[in-house]
């Protein structure tokens, strides 16, 4: 198998593991845990995670070696505030205030806004079969969201929805950013510390949510599903993201996104939530072309 490849599979697995996150922390918020209170959990058990692994991996002596250049702290300290800070406090805020359903349609802007990303800052050819990808990916996704499935109960739609653009505008950036970290060095030896930085610069906005939670009268299958956000959506979903961006562009990336939505859906009907109807067959049928373009080689 190739790199490639393997990449291309990992990128697939953090779609699913995102489709699930949806469903699964909303199930959380905002009854047991505020929205920022839940930042708290999930930026910090990460960020203690990830220098677990720094500390006692196999390689952990040579990545404690390696060296980043000073003037690379202060893109590590850009990736924290888009792809931790910002990225985070924008999409649970929105998502406790929407439906999974609109705050997944508003996540499938992030492929064009990192397009138009790449193209600009990392001075990439905008090829004519990628770009239809996109927009073929984005006609299914909008048409699976919108016909496929009614919209959920949200309390302020209109602020949910923008926040949610937000965090997709804030993940496009982040993409673009740690592209070049990643050809520099080890994911862990900067991932640690995108996470740390992330930690204090989310810490004012949740630690009275975080103080405020009741874990006593918590049901134990919220517990659950906070875990798997911490370790899963967050912790895991990060690293493979990091590895396959080795081998992948940011644009290729990104258009996995498409998929998340599908994925919710699968993850709904296999719950008894949802039913399979003809409209999700040609939405999966779109989102699966459209991705197909955009990561074939030229």
């Amino acid at each position: 198998m190739s790199k490639r490849t393997l990449a291309l599979i990992t990128a697939t697995i953090v779609s699913i593991i995102y489709g699930m996150t949806f469903t699964l922390a909303k199930d959380v918020m905002p009854n047991y845990v505020e929205a920022y209170g839940f930042i708290i959990m999930r930026v910090g058990g990460a960020s203690i995670l990830f220098w677990l692994v720094w500390l006692f991996s196999r390689k952990s002596k040579e990545v404690r070696e390696e060296k980043i250049d000073p003037k690379d702290y202060l893109r590590i300290v850009w990736a924290a505030f888009f792809g931790v800070a910002l990225n985070m406090l924008s999409f649970f805020k929105g998502l406790s205030l929407t439906s999974p359903i609109s705050a997944s349609v508003l996540m499938v802007s992030t492929p064009i806004i990192v397009l138009i990303l790449s193209a600009i800052i990392l001075k990439e050819r905008m090829q004519k079969r990628m770009v239809f990808g996109i927009i073929l990916g984005l006609i299914g996704t909008a048409f699976l969201i919108l016909y496929g499935k009614s919209v959920g109960n949200a309390t302020n739609a209109t602020l949910g929805n923008f926040l949610v653009f937000v965090n997709a505008s804030s993940y496009g950036v982040y993409l673009v950013i740690v592209k070049k970290l990643m050809q520099k060095y080890n994911p862990f030896n900067f991932a640690k510390w995108i996470y740390l930085i992330g930690f204090i610069m989310v810490l004012p906005f949740g630690w009275s949510q975080f103080e405020a939670v009741d874990w006593v009268s918590m049901p134990m299958d919220i517990y659950w599903k906070i875990g798997f956000v911490v370790v899963f959506s967050t912790f895991l979903t990060y690293l493979l993201n990091l590895l396959s961006m080795k081998e992948l562009k940011p644009t290729t990336i990104a258009v996995f996104v498409y998929l998340q939505p599908f994925f919710a859906t699968v993850f709904a009907i296999s719950l008894g939530k949802d039913e399979l109807t003809l409209v999700k067959i040609i939405s999966a049928v779109l989102i699966f072309t459209g991705v197909y373009l955009v990561t074939q080689k030229k």
